[in-house]
């Protein structure tokens, strides 16, 4: 894939990036590259290579997944400003 200025023109217009003549050229010529970088990745070969959570190897501890902290609705609203039926209260936002 081949990047060109007016590709690079449609990018700027996108990102709502003020981009000069001079520059058009230079990011044109920057992106090709990393295209071409991009192109070059997808020839490598990864079959057989299973996907990695970190470069680390490591095994993540598994905890019970249990309900530690219910039946606390008076102490969550303690703070409040204002509630009403065992909700925040909070200004209307949309009219």
């Amino acid at each position: 894939m081949s990047i060109d200025t007016q590709t690079v023109e449609k990018i700027a217009r996108l990102a709502r990036i003020k981009v000069t003549e001079d520059e058009k050229a230079k990011f044109a010529t920057e992106l090709d590259g990393i295209m071409q970088w991009i192109e070059q990745l997808q020839d490598v070969d990864t079959d057989g290579v299973e996907p990695l959570t970190s470069v680390v190897d490591m095994t993540l501890h598994m905890r019970e997944d249990a309900v530690t902290d219910g039946d606390i609705q008076e102490k969550v609203l303690a703070n409040a400003p204002e509630t009403a039926e065992g909700f925040f209260v909070v200004p209307k936002v949309v009219e």
